[in-house]
């Protein structure tokens, strides 16, 4: 368990390696140590907020369901029983931060960034959000197809107490536990520069989780409502790997760029009704997606769906040879230490959905963290 000391002293270190890193980097990497110390020093633990008179009672409401989830995430799921989501800060605004993901204008493999502590990954965060737009500029202007979305929430892999936050504790109950288990799996276990084995894990124990808080807490109404938000994610997530296979497709046929590029289009195009018409027919009108599709669609809105989902259904049934949590934990933590891609083929051996990756696509295009 770190103090918060310790953290500000990790946070320094950080500040003093983008200093040995040129002074591209420093930028970047100080608006990131910038973002962390705030979000510290605005946190208080949740027992204060729920002593304040002056804090509201719906608020104390959403507090006292977080410490009820957190009990729950380390009595029930074997999660880190830390000072993590036992604190909180308001940022009075929508999102921590703002991810930017880039992907070649004919391609869906994600650009990946390397960072010293967390590796490589497919996305740039940002504290501020006319930060990322005006780097996702920069992508543009170079050919990439460019995405900018609002993340409610983030791990620091145990580096630091993360704090439950203003941009989800509104959460519905179910969505909420989702989130904060999800969370406190990635600090259960992390491979370096392998997205889709981290994120996949984190889902299949967010989904596992959140299935045993349902029967344990449930209501009909909550059972409903959780219900209805993994049957509308089914169908979204249906419809993206629909499109997603299309684009595999005409990236790898034979053919001119421009040809390539017009099929593209019609693509997305299609996308986009199709998107109109379930938004209408099944969900009766739940906007919830909309603010995906608030800037035009490209490459990048498509590049990671397989990152949060391929490696699901091994895991799971990792999880069922091995029901016991502590247990379950101690495997994936030692596939976390294996060579990548016998890693993923011993996940494939556990059985499951092979992976969506088209073997034709090219490897990951990395961009220096100088950018």
């Amino acid at each position: 368990m770190k103090s918060r000391w310790q953290a500000v002293i990790s946070v320094a270190s950080l500040a003093a390696f983008s200093l040995l890193s040129g002074c591209a980097q420093l930028g970047y990497y100080m608006q990131a140590v910038e973002g962390q110390l705030t979000l510290m020093s605005e946190a208080r633990p949740i027992d204060q907020w729920l002593a304040d008179p002056g804090v509201e009672e719906k608020l104390k409401g959403r507090l006292e369901k977080v410490k009820e989830i957190r009990h729950f995430a380390a009595d029930e799921l074997g999660l880190p029983d830390n000072e993590s989501y036992k604190t909180y800060a308001d940022l009075k605004r929508a999102y921590v931060l703002w991810n930017v993901v880039a992907a070649p204008a004919l391609s869906l493999k994600p650009t990946l960034w390397c960072f010293p502590i967390a590796g490589c990954v497919n996305y740039r965060g940002y504290y501020n959000k006319r930060e990322a737009q005006a780097f996702a500029s920069e992508l543009r202007a170079q050919g990439f197809d460019v995405q900018v979305s609002g993340v409610p929430a983030y791990s620091t892999l145990g580096w630091f107490n993360d704090p439950v936050l203003s941009t989800f504790i509104q959460y519905p109950d179910a969505e909420l536990a989702r989130l904060v288990f999800h969370e406190l799996a990635h600090q259960v276990a992390y491979a370096k520069d392998d997205s889709r084995f981290n994120e996949s894990f984190a889902v299949a124990v967010e989904e596992v989780g959140v299935e045993r808080w349902m029967e344990k807490f449930g209501d009909a109404r909550m059972k409903k409502l959780f219900s209805d938000y993994t049957s509308r994610k089914r169908d979204f997530l249906a419809l993206l790997t629909k499109h997603r296979q299309q684009l595999l497709v005409n990236y790898a046929a034979e053919g001119s760029d421009a040809e390539k590029l017009a099929r593209k289009a019609e693509i997305f195009r299609a996308l986009k009704e199709e998107y109109k018409e379930i938004k209408s027919e099944r969900w009766a009108g739940y906007a919830g997606y909309d603010r995906w599709f608030s800037e035009p669609l490209s490459n990048a809105h498509l590049s990671t769906v397989s990152t949060y989902h391929d490696l699901v259904p091994s895991f799971r049934a990792l999880l069922r040879q091995e029901p016991d949590f502590p247990r379950f934990y101690e495997a994936v933590r030692r596939l976390s230490l294996m060579d990548k891609s016998a890693r993923h083929q011993r996940l494939a051996e556990f059985g499951g959905s092979p992976p969506t990756m088209a073997a034709s696509e090219p490897d990951d295009t990395v961009l220096d963290t100088a950018r």
